[in-house]
């Protein structure tokens, strides 16, 4: 084959591959089913991550993780649909035999998921006709288009950009169509309608909570800054008026409950910060809302848990399980079936229409969006989506602290004050103190914000006034309330949340 025979063969494999790609859309669209098969193979390429691949993605590209795993699945099989193109311009059944594993990994992607249904399968299937029938009209169009001169733009090479250009709009046309009907079972509009009940007592900010310190995190994250990690490629658009949530197992009464039974419910409203397990030290995965709920204790006891039930198997709506300790739910801290959070409605990334939010526990072990099921278990019987993959089963959060002032990438003056500053956390337990040190001197405490409760992140001030121009190393620890002090043991995230002093280095000049 010459070089250009080549280059069309390969525009033929990549214009199929688009066309599939398009109409695959078109048909989750139409069809409702949960997903295209790009994000189908995306999902199982998140099901299979080792924890140190995942800790990377997160750590490298924070929210946007998903996002270029799925540019990365396109850049695969935009080569892989090259090669196809290349090999049936060689032999057709070469190219159909690289459609045919295509196929294999789209059916296997979708049929694996926890939510597979039949319609899940249709999306993979159409894309793979469309595939074959492209390829079957664009190939022999390739032989013609190289009978001609290299140096000539006859008949034939024209039929092969002319049916170039049209498989382009079909894959353009249907991807575009597709989107726009999924983009029609969004569920802003229910949520933006929704209007939540007052809750039973009106959480009140103490004054001071906030430190008037520039640069330091403030007390409340906002719903647009606050941290996302999960395993959704595509968020679920849950229908608050077809929503259930079942709570079954270990309990002597099996419960449904509908989302206007829990609204009706007394709702509680508590300051509490949520922490990923995959946040490093003095990361930014970690937030504190103010929340809305129910209280899953109360439902939990009208359900009667039954004698040695010790983990709530909880799954959310695509699938996803968590695995939370019974005695956690149960010891009297506000464990909420939320609703709402500062404010407004569950945003859908943080998982409308409810989701539950357990003060002290890792998100991983606690915090499962887009709730629908609830298991009364042991974790002898069940380990939820993280335990197999090397994740421990229980998690609770470390006691931690974290510097967000001075940065050090901005100079400091010496023999003027300098505010030392951030946050620290102890979930549930309390933080009774902040010591911030300099080169390895002397602990000296830190200023206290107030706080309204045990359940979230403090403020801290420490002022320094260097003296010594050059280069100093900043560091801070917590003691929360039961007397634990933060350990200066450098740990990863895995396998239960990383631990180590928070550390800046600061230029005095």
């Amino acid at each position: 084959m010459g070089r250009w025979t080549v280059l069309r063969g390969a525009l033929a494999g990549v214009l199929a591959g688009a066309c599939a790609l398009g109409v695959g859309q078109l048909v989750a669209g139409v069809t409702g089913a949960s997903t295209s098969p790009v994000v189908a193979v995306g999902q199982l390429q998140i099901d299979f991550t080792p924890p140190w691949l995942k800790d990377f993605a997160i750590r490298e590209f924070g929210s946007d993780d998903k996002t270029v795993l799925v540019g990365g699945i396109l850049v695969v099989l935009a080569l892989f649909a090259a090669l196809i193109g290349v090999l049936a311009v060689r032999r057709l059944w070469f190219g159909m035999a690289g459609v045919a594993v295509f196929a294999v990994v789209g059916l296997t992607a979708a049929a694996t998921r926890p939510t597979a249904t039949f319609a899940s399968m249709l999306p993979t299937v159409f894309a793979v006709a469309t595939a074959v029938v492209v390829l079957r009209l664009l190939v022999p169009r390739v032989f013609w288009a190289a009978a001609e001169p290299d140096d000539a733009v006859g008949p034939d090479r024209r039929r092969f950009l002319t049916a170039s250009v049209v498989a382009l709009a079909v894959a353009g046309l249907s991807d575009l169509i597709g989107r726009g009907l999924t983009e029609r079972s969004s569920v802003s509009k229910f949520r933006s309608a929704l209007r939540l009940p007052k809750p039973s007592e009106t959480m009140t900010l103490p004054s001071g909570a906030n430190l008037n310190v520039p640069g330091i995190t403030p007390f409340v994250t906002s719903n647009s800054n606050f941290y996302r990690v999960d395993t959704a490629i595509v968020l679920p658009q849950v229908d608050p008026s077809t929503w259930q949530l079942r709570i079954h197992g270990m309990v002597s009464r099996e419960m449904v409950l509908t989302f206007d039974d829990l609204i009706r419910r007394t709702l509680i409203e508590d300051y509490i910060t949520l922490c990923c397990v995959s946040n490093p030290v003095a990361g930014q995965y970690i937030g504190n809302a103010l929340w809305l709920g129910a209280s899953l204790a109360s439902v939990l006891r009208e359900a009667g848990i039954k004698a040695g039930a010790d983990q709530l198997f909880c799954t959310s709506v695509d699938g996803f399980t968590v695995g939370t300790p019974v005695t956690t739910v149960m010891d009297g801290r506000d464990a909420l079936l939320a609703v709402a959070m500062n404010g407004q409605p569950l945003p859908v990334a943080h998982g409308f229409p409810v989701r539950m939010v357990v003060p002290g526990l890792y998100g991983y072990v606690s915090a499962t969006k887009w709730v629908t099921d609830i298991e009364v278990t042991t974790f002898a019987a069940n380990q939820a989506y993280w335990v197999p993959r090397g994740w421990s089963q229980q998690a609770p959060i470390k006691t931690e602290s974290r510097i967000d002032v001075p940065t050090g990438s901005v100079p400091v003056v010496p023999g003027k004050v300098t505010q030392v500053a951030g946050v620290a956390w102890a979930q549930h337990k309390g933080i009774a103190a902040v010591e911030v040190r300099v080169d390895n001197g002397p602990w000296n405490e830190a200023r206290l914000a107030a706080v309204p409760g045990l359940d979230c992140w403090r403020q801290w001030v420490y002022d320094w006034t260097p003296s010594a121009s050059g280069n100093h190393m900043i560091e801070a620890r917590a003691t929360d309330d039961t007397g634990y002090t933060q350990t200066s043991l450098q740990e990863p995230p895995e396998p239960n949340g990383a631990s180590g002093y928070p550390m800046v280095q600061v230029t005095v000049q």
